[in-house]
């Protein structure tokens, strides 16, 4: 069975809002503040090239729908011509390659798509996918980059009043200008 991997960037208070700036957040931007050195750098690569999908919730899919088919290199690449799945209930017909919406039966559709034969599927950004998924159980692992910064405002991973979840951490490693990568899996 092929796990499901949520990859997100984390302020140190939990946002996980806006790190690249394009979705104009006030706060926005705060990822690029931070060096993540090649370290960093070589785990973001090595975390894509180890999946075979991406998983996403419209706004996300939205922002690298915009961001991605433009770009070439390795990293490019793989993002552009692996297939991608976008929940939505309001997206109609996706127009980067290789592109699926699943507008009902969340849960159950992604139980499905994690039964096929393949690498791991990624998820990035896209909290209220990864809530939905968390409180359904599909989530295998949970790798954040914490970001030495507090914003003190803007959309938190996990939402107000979710439902208790136990995790266990398997990996922490410092990288870059003081980033640490957190590997948790549910307990």
């Amino acid at each position: 069975m092929r796990k499901i991997i949520v990859s997100e960037f984390v302020t140190l208070d939990g946002v996980m809002e806006d790190p690249g700036g394009a979705e104009k957040f006030e706060r926005g931007g705060w990822a690029f503040q931070f060096e993540r050195g090649l370290e960093g750098d070589k785990f973001k690569l090595d975390e894509v090239m180890d999946s075979d999908a991406l998983l996403l919730g419209r706004l996300t899919f939205e922002e690298f729908e915009l961001a991605w088919p433009s770009r070439t290199g390795e990293f490019a690449d793989k993002m552009n011509g692996m297939p991608k799945y976008v929940v939505s209930t309001t997206l109609k017909e996706p127009a980067w390659n290789n592109s699926k919406v699943i507008k009902r039966n969340i849960a159950e559709e992604v139980a499905a798509l994690k039964s096929t034969p393949g690498k791991d599927i990624l998820i990035a950004g896209s909290g209220k996918l990864v809530n939905t998924l968390s409180q359904a159980g599909l989530i295998d692992e949970y790798r954040l980059m914490v970001y030495p910064v507090i914003l003190g405002m803007g959309k938190r991973l996990f939402d107000q009043g979710t439902e208790a979840l136990p995790l266990k951490l398997v990996e922490a490693k410092p990288i870059g200008a003081g980033i640490l990568i957190l590997i948790y899996h549910p307990v």
